[in-house]
């Protein structure tokens, strides 16, 4: 009976005891590693044994429930642990686990095999008190049942809870991730043996982890076949491994740098569902972000390499050395200039800190958060720096974002004025869907060989571009004036035909910069965007001003030819006379003209100097004290985002206002020298009437304490002062808003 009961423990059972399982044929119970487990114990002693007292019966059946619990955590353990589709010909983890993902074999696990190696170690020990308990029965005279429940008493407390466990796993397919937080849960519990054993487990687990986290960490490889880390690619997330015949032949058509683009950007992101929930996401994220970094690192792209050995990167160097100088504290040994040679991006003396770092994580007995949380951020200050050193320094960062700057926020004035004085007569036409953007590029070339020199060797990466037209008016048509409200349409509103441009089509001028790798890391598409939307509106002010002055500097060039011909000839003729009348008519215009000239020069200056020179110098200041890619791409997001701001670009009321007397502004040109009708006198003096209006509005709403009371401009107060420096705007709005206005009427003769 002893023996049978031994051999029961460890598994296998006989005539006394039983499986009931095995006695229900109906079932046709296959215990292979692969059936499914039990709902609760099923070893039984056999029914018909009369020799067992009632007491002695009691103890065994609850000491045979180890045996089947001893069976059950094998068997899953010999599931896990089953490597044998490792020696099939011909198959790869890849195969594998892209046939899993179509339902044809449950998906291997690493972390479940991590899991079974822990309780293979409990079962171990198991296995060593039962031969104890053998070794003792065999030197004792007088064997007594006793001996056996004083050896094992500890595994009832251990097995029944691991049987849980596995019970938990099988039937909610818990893997990765997921494995983790279950056995961190367990951890905490309040029998201490029990609480071990879940330690032990937990660090199996995570020695998974680590080995994963060392590859992506130290090699920037994503080592994880079955999607079980937490950080995985983005194909994933759509379809699980389901690499079509489409999907690689787009991999193998894709060049290097759209691949490490994609990479950045696209091919990775962080899976909730495996992030264990002691790990915080913003760990997480830095998990992500210094693996995507080592990957940059260690796969750098070649025509990147070709640039650095060239003669013409001499030049870089010499830029590099010089930005190197004016960051001060950065000594000539700390940061890497290329060199002829060309030395490895990422050392491996930095592979093997990190692999350090993650070598003493592996040594804990048991997980701790500020460790793994200090270690994280020292890799990502590391992967940061070393990102820094090659945007920063090797590909020049600050002459781009310089460049950016002269161009895109129109800090090379005299080229934007050049070009716009080309470009005048031509924007006086409605643009021609076919040919706009080539009859855009003769002025734009010519302003650049009149104001760009040959040093500049930054404006090869600019070029000119003109989106897609939709609207077309009949050439050589000016367009009809329109009142411009707060988003109402009125009857007062002047004919606005749908085959008719809302403005111009010009409005559309966009610039594009060519950039090369690894600064499309730090310029990307959200970024270059942001820059062209403050280029289209800066550009569009700068073109308003010159035509404010243009209409002015037309007008007085009109009336002195006037008065030079009427006192060379003494008599005025029927068209001078004319144009003498006009220029009367139109004198309580040019006091509009005046008032519209002084708010957009104003708009400007305060956007050029308080907002963008002011913003630069702070992002210089920032890129002076910071070693750290990712505290860069944040400070440059803020600096975009104060231009927007402070331009009052993401103010819905404000941008419109802004919009609209744009418009007004350059209808107001175009009218005042269109030939003179009483349509034309109508339409003036709606627009002047729109003007007060909007320009009272866009006063009054600035002056509010929503906004100037705001940290969002910090200018502004300076902005409003200079427009209101003698209380005409605060009068002129008083009025407007309060009093109804007489329209400023043209005089008659």
């Amino acid at each position: 009976m002893l023996q049978e009961l031994l051999l029961a423990l460890v598994g296998y059972t006989g005539d006394l005891i039983i499986d009931i399982r095995e006695h229900q044929e109906s079932l046709q119970v296959n215990l292979s590693p692969d059936a499914p487990l039990a709902d609760g114990p099923t070893f039984r002693l056999a029914p018909d044994l009369s020799f067992i007292q009632a007491c002695d019966r009691e103890v065994i059946e609850r000491l045979i429930t180890l045996g089947f619990y001893y069976r059950e955590l094998e068997r899953f353990s010999a599931k896990c642990r089953n490597l044998s589709w490792i020696r099939s010909s011909n198959f790869s983890p890849l195969s594998r686990a892209a046939e899993n993902s179509k339902g044809k074999k449950v998906k291997p696990s690493l972390y479940r095999r991590a899991l079974a190696n822990g309780i293979v170690e409990v079962l171990s020990v198991y296995r060593s008190a039962v031969l104890h308990i053998e070794q003792k029965f065999l030197t004792d005279s007088l064997p007594i049942l006793s001996i056996v429940t004083q050896g094992l008493n500890k595994f009832l407390v251990l097995f029944p809870p691991l049987y849980e466990l596995i019970l938990e796993v099988e039937r909610e397919d818990i893997r990765g991730g997921r494995l983790l937080n279950l056995l961190h849960k367990r951890c905490h519990c309040g029998v201490p043996e029990l609480q071990t054993c879940i330690q032990r487990l937990l660090w199996h687990g995570h020695q998974v982890m680590y080995n994963q986290l060392a590859s992506w960490l130290v090699y920037g490889i994503l080592h994880d076949y079955y999607g079980e880390f937490f950080i995985s690619r983005q194909e994933d997330k759509d379809a699980e491994l389901d690499l079509t015949e489409i999907t690689v032949e787009k991999m193998a058509n894709m060049s290097i740098e759209d691949a490490s683009l994609t990479d950045w950007h696209l091919g990775f992101h962080i899976s909730l569902d495996m992030l264990p929930e002691y790990i915080s996401i913003q760990v997480a994220e830095s998990v992500l972000f210094a693996g995507k970094a080592i990957r940059v690192l260690r796969n750098p792209n070649p025509a990147f390499r070709l640039r650095e050995h060239s003669p013409a990167n001499q030049h870089v160097q010499k830029g590099a050395r010089r930005f190197q100088e004016f960051t001060g504290k950065l000594s000539l040994d700390s940061i890497q200039i290329t060199s002829p040679g060309g030395e490895e991006l990422f050392p491996q003396s930095e592979a093997d800190k990190i692999e350090a770092i993650i070598q003493d994580l592996r040594e804990f007995s048991e997980f701790r958060k500020r460790s793994f949380e200090s270690a994280v951020d020292s890799i990502k200050a590391i992967a940061a720096n070393h990102l820094w050193q090659l945007v920063v320094v090797r590909a020049d960062l600050n002459g781009h974002l310089g460049a950016l700057k002269d161009y895109f926020l129109l800090a090379k004035g005299d080229f934007f004025q050049s070009f716009l004085e080309e470009s005048c007569q031509l924007m006086r036409l409605p643009p021609r869907q076919s040919t706009a953007e080539a009859d855009l590029l003769v002025p734009f070339q010519l302003a650049a060989v009149k104001t760009i020199g040959e040093e500049d060797k930054y404006f090869s990466r600019v070029s000119l571009r003109m989106p897609g037209i939709t609207v077309k008016p009949s050439h050589g048509e000016f367009p009809k004036t329109k009142a411009f409200s707060d988003g109402e349409t009125t009857g007062s509103q002047l004919d606005t035909s749908s085959n008719q441009m809302l403005l111009d089509g010009w409005d559309g001028i966009a610039l594009e910069y060519s950039v090369d790798w690894p600064l499309q890391l730090f310029f990307t598409q959200e970024v270059l965007s942001k820059y062209l939307k403050m280029f289209q509106y800066l550009l569009r002010l700068k073109r308003t001003q010159l035509e404010l002055e243009k209409s002015w500097a037309s007008a007085m060039h009109q009336h002195s030819d006037c008065s030079k011909r009427r006192s060379s000839d003494g008599i005025t003729s029927s068209s001078s006379a004319s144009k003498e009348r006009r220029h009367h008519c139109l004198k309580p215009m040019w006091h509009v003209r005046e008032h519209m000239a002084f708010l957009i020069r104003n708009l400007q200056f305060y956007i050029q100097v308080d907002v963008v020179e002011s913003q630069w110098n702070a992002l210089q200041t920032h890129i002076q004290n910071s070693r750290d890619f990712t505290e860069l791409v944040v400070n440059h997001q803020e600096y975009l985002s104060a231009l927007i701001s402070q331009s009052f670009l993401d103010i819905g009321s404000v941008s419109r206002i802004l919009d609209g007397i744009i418009k007004l502004c350059l209808q107001f040109c175009w009218k005042v020298e269109s030939p003179e009708s009483k349509e034309s006198r109508a339409e003036l003096e709606q627009i002047v009437e729109e003007f007060h209006k909007k320009s009272s509005s866009l006063y009054t709403i600035l002056r509010s304490s929503r906004i100037a009371g705001s940290q969002r401009a910090p200018f502004l107060r300076r902005f409003l002062l200079r427009l209101n420096f003698n209380s005409f705007f605060e009068a002129t709005a008083r009025g407007v808003l309060n009093v109804v206005r007489p329209r400023p009427a043209l005089h008659q003769q």
